[in-house]
């Protein structure tokens, strides 16, 4: 869907919202403030109905804006159904109240201009503001690290958030209409930091201050805790940078340079490490569906022979009379799988995922078997089964794996000979064969016929395709040929496709 498109349908429904809370009434600042936040929020791929969007309106009437965090979370409850969308929902929820004030609208927030007492009344209201606090702008880098050094060491939160605020004062070099992005602006406030030395200083005084020599255990607590207040420090240094760029260069272009693909979006062939490990945690609960829905489902009914036993003796019962007769039936059986992939480098990224998903089939399927290829071919079921470290079970597959034959670039039809000449006799009716790849194959001949006979021999036979569908077919594509001896050709680019896919097979 076109971007302008997307947006006037979100801004219709949002308009009806509107108009069913607020029929006959003046509207509120808050309730415009609040349907450009649902805007955004399905704008960045989070699903919210009407009914949610009417039910976070009455939560948070009862809750005032100063209080973010009660507000935030009156929010999310009503808006979030995933938690894998809860960072998504954080960016925006900052980008569209961290900067508003009890009027609801935004506020004069430079950075630069701003002082102490004026950070003191606004953020440590009601007798939070530390005591002794008076201007931070006088005190010099080696004050400034000690009060910090003091914070981290009590949790102090209070005080860490000054001390945020302060930082990115000092350190960022925020110059209002700069186009540069706030990760640039977080690293040089970091670098001035130098946190890494502020943890080891940490666990010296934690390891001075105790009574008797801290355990094993101990230490690895203390650490654990100063490593997460640590990083609540710099999700707050994040955060004030970002309340200064949404001050400068104002909500909307804000949201649209924060906005990212939610986890089920992520195109596999483009995902990085953090991503990937996103990813990973997704797997499993659609690997449990993948069996369950490839599972032979059989009806019941009176087609097996008769159970001669159990009908006679269901029969005393009735006095001797078989006037009920019992049937037997087959047993169902558990789905089989053999998954061909693809780990050549037009699919390197693709690739990772892969393993990663060949990993957790392996534990959801009584008998499955795994395959990877470049030109040549190898059975990789033994790297994969059994092991707990699936980090280790990739590095055995990339490094162990006999998938090259002459040069490692990608050639379809040789490695399909090969599995067809190995593996195609254990191919039978209640097994499952799934393939992996862009079928690109380097003008290679295709060897289709082998796909033809394996679909034959075999209960059902799909194609999974990280590449737009646009590309099928394009330079040396030959999907079209493949899918033609294929029981469905998909384009499965990211988790959302890939649970598509599940959904429509029987």
């Amino acid at each position: 869907m076109q971007p302008k498109l997307q947006r006037r349908l979100v801004m219709s429904s949002t308009s009806k919202l509107n108009k069913s809370i607020h029929a006959g009434s003046e509207e509120s600042p808050l309730l415009d403030l609040l349907n450009g936040f649902i805007v955004e929020l399905r704008l960045a791929g989070l699903p919210v109905s009407l009914t949610e969007s009417l039910d976070a309106m009455e939560a948070v009437s009862h809750i005032p804006i100063e209080d973010r965090e009660a507000f935030k979370y009156a929010l999310g409850a009503t808006l979030v159904k995933n938690y894998s969308h809860w960072k998504s929902f954080e960016i925006v929820f900052e980008v569209y109240f961290s900067i508003r004030g009890s009027e609801y609208e935004i506020q004069d927030n430079d950075l630069t201009n701003s002082t102490d007492s004026e950070i003191d009344e606004a953020e440590y209201q009601q007798g939070e503001a530390p005591a002794g606090g008076g201007a931070m702008s006088g005190l010099s880098p080696e004050e400034l690290q000690e009060m910090l050094f003091r914070a981290l060491l009590n949790g102090d939160q209070a005080m860490l958030r000054l001390l945020a605020r302060q930082s990115v004062i000092r350190y960022a070099g925020m110059e209002p209409g700069r186009p540069v992005g706030g990760t640039y602006y977080l690293y040089r406030t970091l670098r001035n930091l130098d946190l890494d030395s502020m943890l080891e200083r940490l666990m010296k005084e934690s390891r001075e201050q105790a009574l008797s020599e801290l355990t094993q255990l101990e230490e690895r607590l203390e650490l654990d805790e100063y490593k997460n207040r640590i990083e609540e420090l710099k999700k707050q240094i994040e955060s004030e940078i970002r309340r200064s760029l949404v001050a400068d260069r104002g909500v909307e272009a804000m949201a649209r340079t924060l906005r990212k693909p939610l986890p089920e979006d992520v195109d596999f062939m483009h995902a990085s490490r953090e991503e990937m490990a996103n990813l990973r945690r997704s797997l499993y609960p659609l690997t449990r569906k993948l069996a369950a829905r490839l599972a032979r489902r059989r009806k019941y009914g009176r087609r097996g022979p008769l159970d001669f036993r159990k009908t006679i003796r269901h029969s005393l019962s009735y006095g001797g009379v078989p006037a009920e007769p019992k049937f037997k039936y087959p047993r169902p059986s558990k789905p089989e799988i053999m998954v061909v992939a693809d780990i050549s480098g037009s699919v390197a990224a693709f690739a990772r995922f892969t393993l990663h998903l060949l990993y957790a089939i392996s534990s959801q399927f009584s008998k499955v078997r795994s395959f990877v290829f470049i030109d040549g071919l190898d059975e990789v079921t033994r790297f994969l089964e059994g092991v707990e470290d699936i980090g280790e079970a990739v590095h055995r597959v990339n490094t162990e794996a006999d998938v090259v034959w002459v040069d490692g670039h990608s050639d379809y039809g040789h490695a399909f000979g090969v599995f067809w000449e190995k593996y195609g006799k254990d191919i039978g009716p209640k097994t499952t064969v799934l393939i992996l790849g862009d079928a690109r194959n380097n003008y290679h001949a295709s060897q289709s016929w082998i796909l033809k006979e394996a679909q034959q021999k075999a209960r059902k036979l799909y194609w999974l395709n990280p590449e737009p569908r646009a590309y099928w077919d394009t330079g040396d594509s030959i999907l079209g040929e493949y899918a033609t001896h294929c029981d469905g050709a998909y384009e499965v680019r990211n988790l959302r496709q890939l649970e598509a896919f599940i959904e429509k097979l029987v």
